[in-house]
């Protein structure tokens, strides 16, 4: 099977339009967070990886970037993009590649970014190598991705939930692994925070699972696990209840590095 063409991308392929339309996707208080963090980017060369219908890609449109690239596996999230681009009357460019081949040279971008995919990534030491290939020496790679728990009881009950939720989830990673990852590539990290959150009054998991298309039995296990769970358990990944629902905050970590001016050695 072609790096570009894994369970995933096929999966992701067939429901492009629910990530188009998915307020989860579209805006998220770690992506304002993100945005006050990077500053403006006018006249940088951005690159989305693993970019989907390209929410955060045009979140920088506005800011007069010189280049706009999504990446993604999956054709229809590429074409989701490329029409949400020309509703805003954007310039945009994409590729169908996957994280871990990335079809460009190197130091072609001042920023590249990826959100809410990387759990889906299948090397993620080889993923966050390639994306810092890309940087051109200042550059920086900024992730907002699922964050993992270092209760390994949790993070098992948080592992669990996620791949009932969409069972082509790989792994959420822990916010040091998320800073061993980039320190490993070669990056500076000065920005690293966990406990994020992409929705601020919590997803009902009814809508949760509208928007990976879980299944009803899928729902309804992740229903059951949930209300068998202790309290403490699910306090701990921010889930609360309300009702007979269960509220999910989709728990997210930030982290930026930056590519040494002498380059990556």
């Amino acid at each position: 099977m072609p790096a570009s063409e894994t369970l995933s991308s096929r999966r992701f392929d067939k429901i492009a339009g629910n990530f188009a339309t998915s307020e989860v996707h579209r805006s998220s208080p770690t992506m304002e967070a993100l945005h006050e963090t990077l500053g403006s980017q006018s006249g940088s060369a951005i690159c989305d990886v693993a970019c989907g219908a390209g929410h955060l890609a045009l979140s920088f449109a506005g800011q007069s970037p010189a280049r706009l690239v999504g990446v993604d596996p999956a054709p229809s999230m590429l074409e989701s993009f490329r029409g949400l681009a020309a509703e805003r009357q954007v310039t945009v460019e994409t590729a169908q590649a996957a994280a871990e081949e990335l079809p460009f040279a190197d130091g072609s971008f001042d920023l590249v970014v990826s959100r809410l995919a990387p759990h889906h990534f299948q090397d993620i030491r080889r993923a966050v190598g390639e994306m810092t290939r890309l940087l051109r020496p200042g550059g920086r790679l900024a992730v907002i991705d699922l964050e993992g728990h270092p209760d390994p009881v949790i993070d098992a009950f948080n592992h669990e939930l996620e791949v009932l939720h969409d069972p082509t989830h790989e792994r959420s990673y822990t916010l040091d692994e998320w800073v061993g990852f980039l320190q490993g590539a070669g990056l500076n990290v000065p920005v690293a925070r966990g406990g994020q959150s992409e929705s601020r009054t919590g997803v009902p998991v009814k809508r949760w699972c509208e928007i990976a298309s879980s299944g009803a039995e899928a729902e309804a296990a992740i229903r059951r696990r949930l209300a068998e769970a202790p309290e403490e358990h699910r306090a701990a990944l921010g889930i609360r209840r309300d009702g007979e629902e269960f509220l999910i905050p989709v728990r997210t970590c930030m982290v930026i590095g930056v590519k040494p001016l002498g380059g990556v050695r």
